[in-house]
């Protein structure tokens, strides 16, 4: 599974980019292009949707997106089309603060949700959605791996973002921070 993928960009579409890593170009499913410009560099956080018959590819400029992205399709009723459709219509932040506010106005006001989707993106999601933001920022492509890599073995953002910070990323390889991360996270559990 993908985690990110950088490059230049090839083309851009209203709801697509194609990035071009090392000579393989990757067609991405984004909710908003507007920010991308051809043959200028990205980096894009990835959700790959794996069906009978497709790949398909969802790009993210921000943690935060990606984030909301794969909270919004564990909740019954709202498949991959349907968030991403949603997210072209309001910023991350806004479909967050909606669903801490229980707003199910504004969530039936997106694209392809009704008013029982909203009422259950709400009560699934309401407390759920951490802001990253802060070690997002200032991440490198290094801690961004590790970050993933530690959210496949289950942990939370209100975990992992202290221990990024810790983390001496000077001289190491992605492996070694990933076992000193999980060497902090067992301390801090006090194991």
């Amino acid at each position: 599974m993908y985690a990110f993928i950088s490059g230049k960009v090839y083309s851009v579409k209203s709801d697509e980019v194609i990035v071009d890593n090392h000579g393989i170009g990757y067609r991405i499913h984004m909710s908003d292009t507007r920010k991308i410009k051809r043959d200028s560099e990205v980096f894009l956080y990835i959700y790959e949707q794996i069906s009978e018959d497709a790949h398909t590819l969802y790009g993210f400029l921000s943690n935060e997106e990606y984030d909301l992205f794969t909270q919004l399709i564990k909740v019954k009723g709202v498949g991959c089309k349907s968030a991403i459709t949603a997210m072209s219509m309001a910023a991350a932040s806004d479909i967050i603060g909606a669903i801490e506010k229980s707003d199910v106005a504004f969530m039936k006001r997106l694209p392809g949700i009704g008013a029982k989707t909203a009422s259950q993106i709400i009560l699934d999601l309401k407390g759920k959605l951490v802001h990253s933001d802060e070690v997002s920022k200032n991440t490198s492509p290094l801690l961004t791996e590790v970050e993933q890599a530690l959210k496949s073995l289950g942990y939370k953002n209100s975990e992992i973002n202290p221990i990024l910070k810790q983390l001496e990323i000077k001289d190491k390889t992605v492996d070694q921070l990933i076992k000193q991360a999980l060497s902090l996270m067992l301390k801090a559990k006090g194991g």
